[in-house]
């Protein structure tokens, strides 16, 4: 019997991991790419998230090629960029700059972008771009403070996370939620199963005693 090929996550995101799982994927290593981030001059968000997937993708492959038990494996990285206008957003590290972005968002719509890109065991580079559209609330300065001091924003693109307290902001969502949580789970789930990985095996559950 064929082993099942192995599948490598780039990333060390447990937002990510634990959409992965809830479709019955459970990588055999992480491999987090550490990358510089930085976009280039004049660079569209989306090419941006794009780029990035794509680089982690290649970064943790390379990085794994000495081990003999991921040699063969599907390597899977994404990226997310959120964007208002053609202006990216970036990944907060500081109180300033989650209050920055937070002054963007709030009472408008924005973009996330989430680019999932996955290397196959043959070598063959397969990327997907997927585009979300959100709008945020007006935002009051106690809402804004006290969800600076949650602490939630930190090394979120845009300083926030759907799935946190953020989401009490969201009025509307157009596009696929999983993309903006990180990880579009339709575009993610063909491009694995077009090119081999047999994805259903982790939905079965034999019945007891059979």
């Amino acid at each position: 019997m064929t082993d099942r090929p192995k599948l490598v996550l780039a990333s060390a995101s447990p937002r990510r991991l634990a959409l992965l799982e809830q479709v019955g994927l459970r990588p055999e290593a992480l491999i987090p790419a550490t990358i510089d981030e930085e976009p280039v001059r004049f660079e569209r968000p989306n090419a941006l998230a794009e780029r990035l997937a794509v680089e982690k993708a290649k970064t943790a492959r390379h990085i794994a090629e000495s081990d003999e038990n991921l040699k063969d494996a599907f390597f899977l990285a994404a990226d997310t960029v959120v964007a208002v206008g053609r202006r990216i957003l970036p990944k907060t590290d500081t109180i300033e700059d989650a209050t920055e972005c937070l002054e963007l968002l709030s009472g408008r719509s924005h973009r996330v972008f989430t680019s999932v890109s996955m290397i196959t065991p043959t070598g063959k580079q397969r990327t997907r771009t997927v585009e979300a559209r959100v709008r945020f609330k007006h935002l009051s300065r106690p809402e804004v403070e006290s969800y600076l001091a949650s602490h939630e924003w930190r090394g979120k693109a845009g300083g926030y996370a759907i799935q946190g307290i953020a989401g009490a902001f969201v009025v509307r969502i157009v596009g696929s939620y999983t993309a903006v949580v990180g990880l579009p789970l339709y575009e993610t789930v063909s491009l694995l199963a077009g090119e081999g990985l047999p994805i259903h095996l982790g939905w079965l559950n034999p019945l007891d005693g059979i």
